[in-house]
């Protein structure tokens, strides 16, 4: 089975360590984020359903593309099988994912190149082919709070019946893990800037089945400085302990 890694951003929020390492390169702990998740696609499907695994990765390269692929080369030293679509310009992130497209013909697994994932792949695999879905989404639980006040109001007399100070929300929220069916390639436009969102929407007006596969855990988001410190501390700690 496929995996496609999306590596191709400019890493804007990250700034300046993102001026001549991409994102997907820089170091958590002893290894690139990238090396994370390689590791993860490879050996979280590896006790699962033998046409769940994934042997063969496809990394949807652009910004500064040339360190990514002369670390990872063929995959070879990560016991992997390693391909590259490049794209001469970022194409947000289904934009970069069509790039792949002739390289794709059955079920595959895709991932954001900015995040750590530890949650059970191989289990949203094995939902994913038992339902026949055209595309499943990792989900997590997620809660905040506003940073201002609600302000309800009576609407006869516009009178306030309630004020709630900087009230909780929460839902589920993606965290830039699918498994996708091949036909779903078809939903995004060539050589344009177009967003997973976009397509998944796209997906539900034409009725397809867009399953979400819920997970408690197992989910890093490398989006700015400051998760990108959190999780180098973590990791960081972890190393110690070897």
């Amino acid at each position: 089975m496929k995996a496609i890694i999306l590596a191709g951003g400019l890493g804007t929020r990250l700034q300046p360590y993102t001026f001549f390492i991409p994102k997907p390169m820089l170091p958590l702990g002893n290894k690139p984020l990238l090396e994370h998740i390689v590791d993860w696609l490879k050996n979280t499907t590896s006790k699962g359903p033998m046409d769940g695994r994934i042997d063969h990765i496809i990394l949807c390269v652009s910004y500064l593309h040339r360190s990514i692929e002369d670390y990872f080369e063929d995959g070879g030293r990560f016991g992997i099988k390693i391909e590259y679509a490049r794209a001469d310009r970022p194409l947000a992130t289904a934009g970069q994912l069509k790039t792949a497209e002739n390289m794709l013909d059955e079920t595959f697994v895709c991932v954001y190149g900015d995040s750590v994932y530890e949650f059970a792949l191989n289990n949203m695999i094995l939902e994913h082919r038992q339902s026949n879905a055209f595309l499943t989404m990792a989900l997590v639980p997620y809660k905040t709070n506003l940073k201002y006040g609600f302000i309800e109001m009576n609407g006869d007399n516009e009178t306030v019946s309630k004020w709630t100070e900087k009230p909780e929300v929460s839902g589920l929220i993606n965290i830039g893990c699918y498994v996708m069916e091949p036909a779903f390639l078809k939903l995004i436009p060539r050589s344009a800037a177009y967003g997973m969102d976009d397509a998944v929407r796209k997906a539900l007006e034409q009725e397809k089945m867009v399953r979400g596969f819920k997970t408690d855990s197992g989910f890093i988001d490398i989006g700015d400085k400051k998760t990108y410190l959190d999780a180098y501390k973590k990791y960081v700690k972890k190393l110690g302990k070897i």
